[in-house]
């Protein structure tokens, strides 16, 4: 057999969870992570999650150490498909999606496109919902992958350092001083290892996030208040997400929400799932 070009992680749900049964118990919730991340970086919120759901990380082609497969495109409407399929492979039924970045822009393709197997949408600081499209890499935008590149090696004596920690994450996130080491540490080594990073991006070149999604699914789109990778004048447009979206700006947030206000994140999750 080939080897799987979606790599999935399983968490169960803890025994004893205080927390009230679920109606939908069946539907774990999948979280896609983004453009040059890895599934790492939802390690803040698993263990809250896993307080009421079963939970299933995954780790697209080309990021992670995961190599691309040239068989899969790497825009979003593809990987989404890509991430059916995979999924119907290993027997995951239907889902709770919540992804971060292009994983949002990802989860809600998946929810346009493949409905029967969703059961809500929590897409966080989504990319594609962008007035434009933009044609072109804007020059110096991928300076976070050309830092991790060569800073890789030596990442985990230089992020002890406060001025390696501002140059890599004060642009993701207005509390950098706060996100954990071993968060900084996996999400330098995801970037580094992410091949697929300038293919994805080159992939979402001239497109954007506009197909309707089914009124009976939830969607909740969340974005930072200090969100500097897609600010608010420019690439958070609500005509292009169904008006039935639910849509929540946190306080002192950048671009990982998850990372940032993680207390609220679980929160607008568990809202979807525990309906």
């Amino acid at each position: 057999t080939c080897a799987m070009a979606v790599k999935f992680e399983r968490y169960t749900r803890r025994a004893g969870s205080e927390m009230r049964e679920i109606s939908s118990a069946s539907a774990p919730i999948l979280l896609v992570h983004g453009m040059g991340s890895a599934d790492t970086v939802w390690k803040p919120i698993i263990p809250a999650l896993q307080e009421f759901s079963d939970v299933i990380t995954c780790l697209l082609p080309g990021h992670g150490g995961n190599p691309l497969d040239p068989r899969v495109e790497m825009d979003p409407y593809s990987l989404a498909a890509h991430l059916h399929d995979e999924m119907r492979k290993e027997e995951i039924d239907s889902v709770h999606l919540v992804g971060n970045s292009l994983g949002g822009w990802i989860v809600l393709e998946f929810a346009s496109h493949f409905p029967a197997r969703v059961k809500s949408v929590t897409a966080l600081a989504p990319a594609g919902l962008w007035l434009h499209p933009f044609f072109f890499r804007v020059p110096g935008t991928d300076a976070a992958k050309r830092i991790a590149n060569r800073t890789n090696k030596f990442a985990h004596i230089g992020l002890r350092l406060g001025v390696a920690q501002k140059l890599g994450f004060s642009r993701v996130s207005p509390r950098w001083r706060e996100i954990s080491y071993e968060t900084m540490l996996d999400a330098t080594r995801a970037m580094a290892q992410s091949d697929g990073y300038y293919p994805a991006w080159d992939a979402f070149l001239d497109k954007r996030f506009d197909s309707p999604i089914d009124s009976t699914i939830p969607i909740t789109v969340v974005f930072g208040d200090k969100d500097r990778a897609l600010p608010a004048k420019t690439c958070q447009e609500r005509s292009l997400v169904s008006a039935h979206a639910r849509w929540v700006i946190l306080e002192n947030t950048g671009h990982a929400p998850m990372w940032d206000s993680p207390k609220e994140v679980v929160a607008e999750i568990s809202r979807n799932v525990l309906r």
